[in-house]
């Protein structure tokens, strides 16, 4: 398990106290986080808007299933795009470390560029952000367990699954979450 700290890089798996309707049984991939909030995208939720429809030119470089995540509720109209550098330590043009070979894109980047620079890609639309520490006092109330990201957990082909996945690769007795049911009495 990672630190108690949210820090870019890691990830806020939602704990089964957080029923807040947004963000139930999420994971979201810390972007930033300093003193004056964080954000980050939410890694298990698709959006409703078609990729194609509104980058239709990304659709061919980005990982299956080749569609738009929603990435949280604020500013859904922007886009966020994370990408995997095809060779390790190498830094692209456009391109922003934040875990391993995994970093931010900018969207600006033609996507001519972008073909074979690339092992995996994902767009986002919107992200999720908190406050000056409002984060910090939601993982100390429980509602986040802040765990170590995996490459995987960004661009794997099962994203619905992410939740109970990252839980369970956890040691006890945060690993148990993963057999969760919204109903108690059958748990």
């Amino acid at each position: 398990m990672a630190e108690r700290d949210p820090r870019p890089g890691a990830l806020l798996v939602a704990s089964v106290a957080l029923a807040d309707g947004v963000f139930n049984a999420t994971v979201v991939l810390v972007l930033d986080a300093d003193a004056d909030g964080a954000l980050g995208v939410v890694l298990n939720e698709l959006s409703p808007t078609t990729l194609d429809s509104v980058l239709p030119d990304w659709v061919p470089v980005v990982s299956e299933p080749r569609l738009l995540f929603h990435g949280g509720p604020v500013s859904p109209n922007g886009a966020i795009c994370l990408a995997r550098v095809r060779v390790p330590g190498e830094e692209p043009p456009g391109w922003r470390r934040l875990f391993g070979d995994v970093g931010l894109l900018h969207l600006d980047t033609p996507v001519e560029i972008v073909q074979g620079a690339y092992a995996d890609l994902r767009i986002f639309a919107g992200y999720a952000g908190w406050a000056a520490g409002q984060l910090e006092a939601e993982v100390a109330e429980g509602m986040w367990h802040v765990l170590d990201a995996e490459p995987s957990d960004v661009f794997g082909i099962a994203p619905l699954d992410l939740w109970r996945s990252v839980l369970r690769r956890q040691r006890t007795p945060v690993a148990v979450f993963s057999t969760w049911v919204d109903d108690p009495t059958t748990n």
